[in-house]
């Protein structure tokens, strides 16, 4: 069975990660005492953000700043971490992981869905567009965005809103399955069923059942978790591609083009701290990765509420002087305030400015690169690593257009990456090959 071509099947814009969550400061011989700055290069969800939340002390000061490749994708992780700081009293537990999980990994969405969709893009409408120095919530800090920036974010969101989407996604969804397996597109469901069996259980993802994979490979419906008709384009997974013409023209065109090969199910669904979860009988996983993202989020909600800062009816004097505009009152009955984090989205070029600016010399304790931004890795990245930071680095294990020899390759370019940027393999961890580790060379 031939391997697709790369590109198609992993895409061009990173919707998901190809790893599952993790707690970055859990990574390698991170001290995690005192205040803790991490920066994600590319992760395209909020999985390690949340999961490195929830598992650090609640006492503890947590500074995520975030990179992503794309405008798109920071529109989406801003969406996503809207709903999970979406308040108890405003969306129930339940509800906000169907919502979440529906925005996450489905081509099509329910229609009470969509409702609440255009709802959180109004607010960070708002959010984005006021003029304030300070966020209207630390997890959702866009200040330090360029302003043409923020405005992308604003037509994106405007985008979502509209009544009726130009892409029919099931067509989208269908040219790149076709782009994609070429001459095997007849005998697709035969495919779809190689890359499952051969490929994702054989590196140890048993947990997603054949049912729910070759659906979702073939419709692109991940998550479907109630008798609802999921039919509404979800305008979040599309984004413009642009293409090369005859005589150097350029035409930029709306459809699908992320991940239609390893799946929405590695970043929430194929791991859990609950190990009932992962049980098997007679060599059968008794929960799907469905089952398990949807425990892992809500454990994830959970937790995260527990961290929630209260706002107190009565201020000090200091309180009084501080108190909200009337927008950032509105914000703040709205979405949760997590006490000690601050999640921050940085300018989509600003991984080579950093070392420039005094502010960062120095100061990541943890330093993640998604496998898809890997190239961006450059010995400046010392410059900017605390003197005990770690560097995470995410490898192919399941980009799976890749064979062992592709994987195995990149893994050694991504080692000798890390070497000139000062930073040598972490042996006191066992590897296993989802993530490499990385410590600054001893001097």
């Amino acid at each position: 069975m031939s391997a697709g071509r790369v590109s198609e099947g992993a895409g061009w814009v990173s919707w998901w990660g190809f790893s599952p969550a993790r707690n970055l400061l859990s990574l390698g011989p991170v001290k995690s005492d005192g205040e803790m700055n991490v920066l994600l290069v590319g992760s395209g969800d909020p999985r390690h953000i949340l999961k490195t939340i929830m598992d650090s002390p609640v006492e503890q000061n947590l500074h995520m700043w975030v990179i992503e490749s794309s405008m798109d994708v920071v529109a989406r992780q801003l969406l996503l971490l809207y709903v999970t700081l979406t308040s108890q009293e405003k969306m129930g537990i339940n509800e906000r992981t169907e919502v979440f999980l529906e925005l996450f990994g489905n081509t099509e969405i329910r229609s009470q869905t969509e409702e609440t969709l255009r709802r959180a893009a109004s607010q960070l409408i708002l959010s984005v567009t006021e003029t304030m120095e300070d966020p209207m919530n630390a997890c959702l800090n866009t200040t330090l965005l360029k302003f043409k920036e923020r405005d992308e974010l604003a037509r994106i969101f405007k985008l979502w809103i509209q009544q009726t989407s130009p892409v029919i996604m099931s067509k989208a969804w269908d040219y790149r399955v076709r782009q994609h397996l070429g001459t095997r597109y007849d005998s697709k469901k035969g495919c779809f069923d190689w890359d499952l069996t051969m490929k994702l259980h054989e590196k140890g993802c048993g947990v997603i059942s054949k049912q729910q994979y070759v659906q979702w490979r073939g419709k692109g419906l991940a998550f479907e978790m109630r008798e609802g008709i999921y039919q509404t384009t979800n305008p979040t997974l599309l984004s413009t591609r642009v293409f090369n013409k005859q005589k150097g023209d350029k035409i930029g065109i709306r459809g699908y083009w992320g991940d239609i090969v390893s799946s929405p199910y590695l970043s929430f669904g194929i791991e859990s701290d609950d190990k009932k979860l992962l049980k098997t009988q007679n060599g059968q996983h008794l929960n799907t990765a469905q089952d398990i993202s949807f425990a892992n989020l809500q454990e994830l909600f959970r937790s995260l509420s527990s961290r929630r800062r209260r706002l107190s009816a009565s201020h000090t004097d200091t309180e009084a002087e501080e108190a909200p505009t009337l927008s950032q009152q509105k914000s703040l009955n709205d979405l949760m305030h997590l006490s000690g984090v601050s999640v921050t989205f940085l300018p989509l070029d600003s991984l080579q400015k950093l070392p420039q600016k005094q502010k960062y010399r120095h100061y990541f304790n943890s330093v993640y690169f998604s496998a898809s931004c890997v190239h961006q890795l450059d010995p400046m990245m010392g410059q900017i690593a605390a003197p005990d930071a770690v560097l995470v680095v995410e490898l192919a294990k399941y980009i799976l257009d890749l064979n062992k020899e592709q994987e195995a390759g990149f893994a050694e370019t991504v080692a000798n990456l890390a070497l000139k940027a000062g930073f040598e393999p972490w042996c006191e961890g066992a590897s296993d090959g989802v993530h490499a580790v990385f410590v600054q060379q001893k001097k």
